[in-house]
């Protein structure tokens, strides 16, 4: 029990980091109906943008670890929403009326463009955040001694998804959104700025994509310029799980993706911990393609 226990809290922890990262993805494709290949690129930034901004401004100084976490977080949200809004209006606006293969071959681009200008401004090694920002103290959960920050994490992910979720149902703007991802023409034909909505879209995604990049720095204490790829891969497959294009779905198929991944590594083997993964990828695709949440709908013509 303890064991299991252990291991939930922890699927729980990286789940919500899936499921940030898996809304950026869906965001995007419910808009465009295109894979934003850079978007695991940018939630590194927001990595390397948080540990360069604690080490600048000096933030693990501050009284409160939590309040220099928070502080952290907006800041990188900020800066890679910036990011994501001048990906999208250099890489992507551009070829919006092309076809969808020069869309997919320009993010591919600006993924490697990415991954390497990290690795020439920090080098090639990893980077180490340093200790003590989140507090070291432990919870009691069902007589199991379980780490605070896997609480801290979960509450932060799910408060940033809540406040996503209620965003897009219930602001006008968030009306804007679901018009826009419905129809274009006819969102034109409303009055509403479909561009404008377009770069909304890829500022709120990627600043979630900075928040989570930040929180894996904090949790695991190390960062490297390459990992937007893997863990960009899950996202993916999590937004697949849950639905591509569904909210909700992310939201779902990141958390199934964590706790899935914790387990098997645990009762299983961690040596097996991607081949899940993809294990689960292959059997949703086989067996439910528009994901547990997705809804089956008449391509246009």
């Amino acid at each position: 029990m303890e064991e299991f226990l252990q291991q939930l809290t922890n699927g729980l922890a990286v789940g919500g980091i899936y499921a940030l990262l898996a809304l950026g993805y869906t965001m995007v494709y419910g808009i465009l109906r295109l894979i934003n290949f850079a978007h695991g690129d940018l939630f590194t930034l927001g990595a390397y943008l948080g540990f360069t901004l604690l080490a600048s401004l000096g933030l693990s100084g501050l009284a409160s670890g939590l309040l220099a976490a928070g502080v952290l977080i907006l800041l990188s949200m900020g800066l890679v929403a910036v990011a994501g809004f001048l990906l999208e209006r250099v890489a992507y606006r551009p070829l919006r009326k092309s076809d969808r293969l020069s869309a997919v071959v320009s993010a591919m681009g600006a993924s490697i463009f990415f991954q390497n200008a990290l690795m020439l401004v920090y080098g090639a090694k990893s980077q180490v955040y340093p200790d003590g920002i989140l507090p070291e103290a432990s919870l009691i959960l069902l007589g199991t001694e379980v780490p605070l920050t896997r609480f801290l994490m979960f509450a932060a992910s799910l408060a940033l998804m809540c406040l996503l979720y209620w965003f897009v149902n219930r602001t006008r703007v968030g009306a804007a959104i679901r018009a826009v991802a419905i129809d274009q023409d006819a969102a034109r034909l409303m009055g509403i700025d479909v561009n404008r909505i377009i770069s909304l879209v890829f500022l709120i995604g990627p600043a979630l994509g900075g928040a989570a990049g930040v929180m894996i720095g904090l949790y695991y204490g190390q960062i490297t310029h390459d990992m937007g790829f893997t863990f960009g891969l899950k996202a993916f497959i999590a937004a697949i799980l849950g639905g591509i294009g569904n909210i909700p779905g992310a939201m779902l198929g990141g958390m199934l993706l964590g706790i899935i991944e914790a387990l098997g590594a645990a009762y299983i083997s961690i040596a097996w911990k991607d081949a899940i993964a993809f294990c689960v990828l292959i059997l949703i695709l086989i067996f439910r393609p528009t994901g547990l949440l997705g809804e089956r709908v008449a391509d246009k013509v």
